[in-house]
């Protein structure tokens, strides 16, 4: 019975030892994974960040594109408003040389 006793506790001491170490090429891949997810973290970070500096670029252009469109509008009233201006003396002048060409 001590015999059956001693193989079993000695079989049970192998089983435990082989378990231990099929352990470590566990560890190996999940020290791999925790190195591959903390170097991705950082990947995620600098593209968080690229992502934030081009939204920032679109919002500085988006307000010159409106910044300029305000411009032209205002350049384009001006060029009205002289156009205008030019009419009604070219009118005036067409008035005058028809007076003068009556008399």
């Amino acid at each position: 019975m001590t015999n059956i006793l001693k193989v079993g506790i000695a079989a049970a001491v192998l089983a435990l030892g082989a378990g231990c170490t099929d352990l470590k090429p566990l560890q190996a891949e999940v020290d791999s994974l925790k190195s591959q997810v903390s170097r991705l973290s950082g990947d995620v970070d600098s593209v968080k960040a690229a992502a934030d500096g081009a939204s920032r670029a679109a919002a500085a252009a988006q307000q010159a594109a409106t910044s300029a469109q305000n411009t032209a509008n205002q350049a384009a009233s001006a060029a009205q408003a002289a156009q205008q201006c030019c009419d009604a003396n070219s009118e005036k002048m067409d008035r005058m040389f028809e007076k003068s060409m009556s008399k």
